[in-house]
């Protein structure tokens, strides 16, 4: 109930941000534009909050947090005083309402320009990237990487993480294309070139990465308990921090990861543990509690390793940039990051590409409460991806979009008068039957995602 509950005020307050953004996009330009704004809502349905302006502008904030919507004067939905007429929005030149509408995706990019530009300069802590293990048969073993070697960069991208790295492979994995790897092997550079292919529309999204074939070096960990949570198994059956695991069920624990193997395999069953304890030998039990995930039903005990400080200040760095550098690097990711989004519609509609990797709103607030829960930066990163979704998809040519109102203001301008209501109306409907085809579509592959 916690998880979900989490997971729930995530989504309300990523959608809420982003939603106040598109549309403060076209409030902000149409006020500009000389058009009178009658409602400012985020949220559709019933408004739980409401405040009049002076401005004469209704601001609420609706009960179903799923979009929002800037509502001015126009002569086709109301009926509009003469001395009001030069402000209705109807009333405007073509090129001033284009520039109103295509306000809300262009302030979607804005944000996620400053968000990645805030994460770059706040910088993302994270796991130096050395190599552990390299797959046989994989692009990684093609590529004659081998354990102990850094990655320290990725098609020219530095990478300090292992973050970094993922992040700058994922777009060319998802095109198939090839990308120049940076190595650091023994206090030398060289380059290897990962031969990437594009993945096959049985591969799930998040199984992409690890077709590359890399394994992150793992720290050799002591099974030797650090902090304990509060009111977790752990601390109900009596462990102490310092209690050095030796066994589990009989069978010998020789470091953390095989301990932590041990109990993510059992979930809900009674484990016998032999610890060492200043010097002497106990058996207490612990049942480890049973947490669903993606991967269906693990067992957790709510106890973390000790680490010595030194063996984790050799092993992470920090992704981070200056203020100014950021301000290059984080145009340049929101550029990256909008034509791969563009391409990868692309590929889905001719059907190269799954179309599983659509997600709904169980995904997203999936999304939304890990990337809160992995810090500040990591939130930004999902903020700013999600809100070039947002921009992206809003300026499709399909009707009730933003995109779909430019495109008839397009055909206006080449014309040189509006398309007609009954082709508007059209458009509407076909539009409209687009947007519910992908709506369920995204449902669907929430629910396989939840039960599968």
């Amino acid at each position: 109930m916690i998880d979900f509950i989490g997971s729930v005020l995530a989504l309300v307050v990523a959608l809420g941000v982003l939603i106040a953004v598109h549309e403060f996009g076209h409030f902000w330009v149409a006020r500009r534009m000389g058009v009178k704004v009658l409602r400012f809502s985020i949220g559709f349905g019933r408004p739980l909050w409401s405040r009049k302006g002076a401005d004469g502008t209704e601001y609420v904030v609706a009960a179903i947090p799923l979009g929002g919507y800037v509502k001015m004067l126009d002569e086709r939905e109301v009926e509009v005083p003469e001395e009001e007429l030069d402000r209705a929005f109807n009333r405007k030149s073509v090129a001033r309402r284009f520039a109103i509408v295509a306000a809300g995706p262009f302030f979607n990019f804005l944000f996620a320009v400053f968000a990645f530009w805030l994460m770059f300069v706040n910088g993302i802590p994270g796991i130096k990237p050395i190599v552990g293990e390299v797959v046989e048969e994989t692009p990684a073993a093609r590529a004659d990487l081998r354990p102990g070697q850094q990655i320290v960069a990725v098609g020219g991208e530095e990478t300090p993480t292992w973050d970094a790295v993922f992040d700058r492979l994922l777009p060319k994995l998802l095109l198939g294309e090839p990308v120049e790897l940076t190595i650091l092997t023994d206090g030398r550079t060289e380059t290897r070139q990962l031969p990437l292919k594009r993945a096959g529309r049985d591969v799930k999204p998040e199984e992409l990465v690890s077709t590359i074939g890399l394994r992150p070096q793992r720290p050799d960990l002591q099974p030797v308990i650090g902090e304990i949570q509060a009111g977790s198994p752990a601390e109900n059956a009596g462990l102490q921090p310092d209690d050095e695991v030796v066994a589990i069920a009989g069978q010998p624990v020789h470091d953390w990861q095989s301990m932590v193997e041990v109990i993510r395999e059992n979930p809900g069953e009674a484990l016998t543990f032999s610890l060492l304890r200043n010097g002497e030998r106990i058996e207490i039990e612990i049942t480890p509690a049973r947490v669903e995930t993606e991967q269906g039903a693990v067992g957790r005990i709510g106890a973390q390793v000790k680490v010595d400080p030194s063996q984790v200040a050799a092993l992470t760095s920090t992704w981070q940039q200056g203020p100014v550098e950021a301000v290059g690097a984080s145009i340049g990711r929101t550029w990256e990051m909008s034509t791969l989004t563009l391409r990868m519609l692309g590929e889905m509609v001719i059907g190269r590409v799954s179309t599983e990797s659509i997600s709904g709103p169980i995904t997203i607030a999936r999304y939304a409460k890990d990337s809160a829960y992995a810090g500040f930066s990591r939130f930004l990163s999902f903020l700013a991806i999600v809100s070039i979704s947002l921009g992206v998809l809003n300026l499709l040519p399909i009707p009730v979009l933003d995109g779909g109102h430019l495109m008839f203001y397009l055909v206006e301008a080449v014309k040189g008068s509006p398309v007609s209501e009954t082709t508007e109306a059209v458009g509407q409907r076909i539009g409209i039957a687009i947007i519910i085809a992908l709506m369920t579509l995204a449902f669907y592959n929430d629910l396989v995602r939840l039960t599968g």
